[in-house]
């Protein structure tokens, strides 16, 4: 059987039984086994069970629980809670202030967890019932939490990019720093559209009423949340930029700093972290199934001939080096649309780094593109783990059709610096280049 074919299978089955509601881990290892064994037989089981040992010997994926952990922990400390009413503060007498206060907390609770959950599910618990009741147009306000909570995968600390440095072996500290202007021209971006079209069409996001707005001293006094979110952001970045720790070693940084977060705020209880720890176990798990899973369905898909037949392929496509990133983009987009992130890494990855080889692209930049495309891929419907995310917080007059529709325009947002990413690269790669010169 020929690799058209066999591409056309394996791919048509692996979308069936994921439109079927089989899970992903499961999908994904039993069409490996499957495909693997008529292609190479008995030896084909030795062969994924040795990747699973090399995998598990992997002492980055420590990091993994260890950020997952942080970011439960923040999510029940009462941080996110201070710092909503600091913004609303700030931000209440301005057009649309506060959905862009939301996005803003949305990049301090990013800087601080690694996962997007987080921030989604916070936000739409503290900041949605407010906006609504403010008379905020729904859509406006649900796409703005749907966005901002992307990018936790995005700006520092990111689950979604250790992984990648494990699959590629490029720096994670490089990655790291990488991720920071991306995240903050996503940020710019978002709050410039929504401050705009507020400005213009006033009824999406009307200012508070004078006499609802604070005072001076209430303001500069509501500074004080923002004490926690910096110590907790400079302790993790700044030990992994300043030399002083490994990405590992920073995560559990970070774990303590959550915990004097939660301490300071009077919410470190034993039912907080037994429940912090629970809900760390049940995601860690599934994560790491699905990452030995994905990782020997692309190591069956690569026994077949993918990689000769993806080569063939992109350069039949128009426009060169361009053209083939485009294409690689296009795949993610439309793969983000019905995958899981961490599944369309480590099936795409393999096919598609030599590809970013061949065409002279730098790994580090080709990360942040596909960081920034994984992102979107949280917010696009169908499947998009953040509007299911968004879905179970929010009131029960939001309806799944009013989250689907509210994504559209931040998309062609984040779209739009994508491009800019594309078109003057040094937005990723300057501090990189600058730390780890």
């Amino acid at each position: 059987m020929n690799i058209e074919v066999l591409t056309l299978l394996f791919f048509g089955l692996l979308f069936l039984f994921i439109m079927l509601g089989v899970p992903l881990a499961f999908v994904l290892g039993g069409l490996s086994v499957i495909f693997l064994y008529f292609e190479q037989g008995p030896i084909a089981f030795y062969l994924i069970a040795s990747k699973m040992w090399d995998l598990m010997e992997t002492s980055s994926l420590i990091a993994i629980p260890l950020y997952v952990f942080m970011a439960m922990l923040l999510e029940r400390s009462g941080v996110a809670h201070d710092l909503y009413r600091m913004m609303h503060l700030w931000w209440g007498g301005v057009r649309g202030g506060l959905a862009i206060g939301t996005v803003g907390i949305c990049t301090i609770f990013a800087a601080m967890s690694g996962i997007s959950g987080a921030a989604v599910v916070t936000m739409g618990t503290i900041a949605l019932p407010q906006m609504l009741s403010r008379g905020y147009d729904k859509q406006l306000a649900l796409g703005a939490i749907n966005a901002g909570g992307g990018w936790g995968i995005l700006i520092p600390p990111s689950i979604l990019m250790v992984l990648y440095a494990l699959i590629t072996e490029v720096s994670v500290g490089k990655l790291f720093a990488a991720g920071v202007f991306p995240g903050l021209l996503l940020f710019a971006l978002v709050s410039i559209y929504i401050g705009v079209r507020c400005w213009f069409q006033p009824h999406l996001g009307p200012a508070l009423p004078k006499e609802e707005r604070a005072s001076w001293s209430e303001k500069i006094g509501a500074l004080r949340s923002v004490f926690l979110p910096i110590f907790i952001i400079v302790i993790v970045l700044g030990a992994i930029f300043g030399g002083f720790a490994t990405v590992t070693e920073a995560a559990a940084v970070g774990v303590f700093g959550a915990l004097v977060a939660s301490a300071v705020n009077r919410k470190l209880t034993w039912t907080v972290v037994s429940q912090s720890s629970l809900r760390t176990f049940r995601l860690t798990t599934i994560i790491t199934w699905i990452v030995f899973a994905a990782h020997a369905y692309s190591m069956a898909y690569t026994a077949m001939g993918a990689e000769e037949f993806i080569t063939h392929i992109t350069q039949q496509i128009p426009g060169g080096k361009w053209g083939a990133l485009g294409f690689m983009m296009f795949v993610l987009f439309i793969l983000g649309m019905v995958l899981d992130p961490v599944g369309i890494m480590l099936i795409t990855l393999p096919v598609f780094l030599p590809l970013v080889a061949s065409h002279g692209f730098d790994p580090v930049w080709f990360g942040i593109l596909f960081v920034v495309m994984m992102e979107i891929s949280y917010m696009t419907p169908p499947f998009g783990f953040n509007l299911f995310y968004l879905r179970s917080v929010a009131p029960p007059d939001v309806t799944m059709k009013d989250i689907y529709w509210s994504v559209g325009p931040y998309t062609l947002v984040e779209l739009t610096g994508l491009f800019l990413i594309v078109l003057f690269p040094a937005i990723a790669l300057w501090l990189p280049n600058y730390l780890f010169q």
